[in-house]
């Protein structure tokens, strides 16, 4: 029971990630907000589940990428609540993963919009409740993508996951005399829903999971709960004395364009 008694937010947790995190934190003791856009019922689901653990939980609907959305949402979270402990950055979308020398503006402002200015919007919103009790634990979800690996077709995801990393770190520098941690996770390819989407038959996705898990150390991809796992020791106040890190999570994948940081 690590997080027994804080109130977390994690933003996109109708499915996958998000919802691996939040069932997670609710197991381990936490009230959580379960942020979604468009999967209502699926967010219900999720926070029935956290309630038969015997915590709080809502459903909160917002954008991440309207800043007023995300406002709102802090807003109704610190009235249910009245505080923020945990925030987790989740939310994100890879869609239409544009090539590169025929995205427009559009698709390229529609990926950066939720990944990188998402993530900013829900910090801006949720920092000064942290700093007002001087206590915080921010966790943003980036992607092996933003170091290099070898994935056509993602350059828009790619960019706006390596502009996450940089902004954990500067979050991370003025945010830490507040006593606020900041630190992201990346991690490789996962096996969620959003794989079998986009006109890919199944056997055309588990083909492509395959081909991964070979340049894999561990030669398998990841499950949602291995990423839950690193939110929640980076949650718990056993990460104290960690800040602006982006921790890896990919079993030991080998395809980079190089292995610089």
């Amino acid at each position: 029971m690590r997080l027994t008694g804080k109130v977390c937010l994690v933003t996109g947790a109708a499915r996958g990630i998000g919802r691996a995190i939040a069932l997670t934190f609710g197991s381990e003791g936490a009230n959580v907000v379960v942020n979604y856009s468009k999967s209502k019922e699926r967010a219900e689901e999720v926070v029935n589940e956290i309630i038969k653990l015997g915590r709080k939980a809502i459903a909160v609907k917002a954008d991440v990428s309207n800043k007023e959305e995300v406002d709102r949402m802090v807003e109704t979270v610190i009235k249910e609540f009245g505080k923020i402990d945990v925030l987790v950055n989740n939310a994100g979308i890879s869609w239409p993963n544009p090539n590169p020398l025929t995205a427009t503006r559009e698709e390229l402002e529609k990926v950066i919009g939720v990944n990188l200015f998402g993530t900013y919007y829900c910090t801006q919103a949720v920092a000064p409740y942290m700093i007002k009790q001087r206590y915080g634990k921010i966790i943003n979800i980036s992607s092996l993508a933003s170091i290099g690996t070898t994935v056509p077709y993602s350059i828009a995801y790619a960019l706006s996951k390596a502009a996450v990393n940089n902004l954990t770190k500067r979050l991370a520098y003025e945010l830490g005399p507040y006593n606020i941690n900041v630190n992201a996770i990346a991690p490789g390819m996962i096996r969620t829903e959003i794989q079998y989407t986009g006109g890919r038959s199944e056997e055309e996705v588990e083909k492509y999971l395959n081909d991964v898990a070979k340049v894999t150390a561990l030669r398998r991809v990841g499950e949602p709960q291995d990423v839950a796992n690193v939110a929640l020791f980076l949650a718990s106040d056993e990460s104290n004395f960690i800040t602006g890190q982006v921790i890896v999570a990919d079993g030991g994948r080998f395809n980079f364009l190089s292995h610089s940081v």
